[in-house]
């Protein structure tokens, strides 16, 4: 009966020197919970995002036949030469159009003063999505604060997107000189966006 019970404490004693060796290696991987303050959160590495690849694609095209414009003073492309500008071609029926907005609206806050300007020409899918009611409605709702060029006819949807179709959304960077130096369809890739907004306000510096 005392070699049973002997056996069974060398054996506990055993399994926790391994668990001990073990919490001990981990430990000196990571930070324990217990050691953060109650409602930290414990950093992420920094990392750095590289600057994506700004081809000079030539002059923009021209805005065909946009029947309006929402909170602009602006009424055309060629007024906002000697301006890094993001057009963005979206519809606010659009859900992965509206899950773009946050960071678009970021863009907008951090480099507006920097000689940043954002121009949304809204192409719409649906008939209620061309309703200029409607329309404002959704740029309140969404915080949309930038000028809208309004592309009912989706014109010029078209003749800045090749081939038969057109994507919701896109967004294209033009340079100082009005260049198209960057193009991304959909959502995704903002810290690269954001990279290249300030390379290219860095270049019109």
């Amino acid at each position: 009966m005392q070699r049973t019970r002997a056996v069974a404490v060398a054996g506990l004693i055993a399994v926790a020197a391994a668990a001990g060796a073990a919490f001990a290696f981990d430990g000196a991987e990571r930070t324990p919970d217990s050691a953060l303050t109650p409602g930290a959160v414990a950093e992420a590495p920094a990392t750095t995002t590289a600057v994506p690849e700004l081809p000079d694609r030539g002059p923009h095209p021209e805005l065909l036949e946009i029947d309006g414009w929402l909170q602009s003073e602006v009424t055309s492309l060629e007024e906002l030469q000697g301006k890094v500008v993001a057009v963005q071609f979206w519809t606010f029926g659009c859900s992965n159009c509206k899950a773009t907005i946050p960071h678009m609206r970021e863009l907008y806050r951090k480099y507006q003063d920097q000689g940043f300007e954002i121009v949304g020409i809204h192409a719409p899918e649906f008939g209620f999505e061309a309703d200029v009611d409607n329309i404002g409605r959704a740029a309140d709702d969404l915080g949309v604060t930038w000028p809208i060029a309004l592309d009912t006819d989706k014109r010029t949807f078209h003749s800045w997107q090749e081939g038969p179709t057109g994507h919701w959304p896109r967004i294209y960077l033009l340079d100082r000189n009005g260049h198209i130096r960057y193009d991304h369809i959909g959502e995704g890739r903002y810290d690269q966006t954001d990279a290249a907004v300030q390379a290219l306000l860095a270049e019109a510096g």
